[in-house]
């Protein structure tokens, strides 16, 4: 059986995995009680973690969206995966992240394990970039196009064509696409 704040880690991790959780689910994995279960959600609500559930034979236990982000639990393959996303959104195509990538990158490589560390610095040093972006993109326009994809929202900007001459587009956005060099609209 695991101590209670290991326990209480092991509860946060799960909560993160997946959208919902049973009360016998998450004792099943923790090797407790249903009881305990509810003992250790209170104690994560306490924390500041707002932790939802519904009563019955169909509600469960969710981790909804705070006003501060939790501490994330990543295995080994997660960690080197962001380590790898932050080293290459420090220099990429989106312009007004690569400071705040920078500093994500040193929080993460402080608490990497040094198995880890080495790893993520042997895949930076051996790896080259074949080409520069040609394009760099605002992080706040993609923000924005992003959400009127997601809220099927009307976009309306204006658009300079091949010979330069300038008009005003209104499309229905699905999505985005980048190539590495270049972002797209799907719209």
């Amino acid at each position: 059986m695991l101590e209670t704040s290991a326990r209480l880690l092991r509860l946060l991790s799960l909560l993160q995995v997946r959208r919902e959780w049973s009360g016998p689910e998450l004792a099943g994995r923790l090797g407790v009680g249903v009881r305990t279960v509810r003992r250790d959600v209170d104690k994560l609500r306490s924390l500041g973690y707002p932790v939802s559930s519904l009563p019955g034979a169909a509600g469960g236990y969710q981790l909804g969206a705070g006003a501060e982000l939790p501490p994330l639990l990543l295995d080994d393959e997660e960690a080197v995966a962001v380590a790898i996303g932050l080293r290459t959104a420090a220099g990429g195509t989106v312009r007004g992240i690569e400071e705040s990538s920078v500093r994500a990158l040193a929080k993460l490589e402080q608490v990497l394990p040094s198995r880890l560390r080495r790893r993520v610095a042997a895949l930076q040093r051996h790896t080259v970039s074949l080409a520069a972006p040609a394009v760099r993109v605002d992080a706040n326009a993609l923000a924005v196009i992003a959400v009127a994809c997601r809220d099927a929202q009307r976009l309306r900007f204006g658009y300079r064509g091949k010979d330069g001459a300038g008009s005003r587009r209104h499309v229905e956005p699905f999505g985005l696409a980048h190539t590495g060099w270049r972002w797209y609209l799907v719209a």
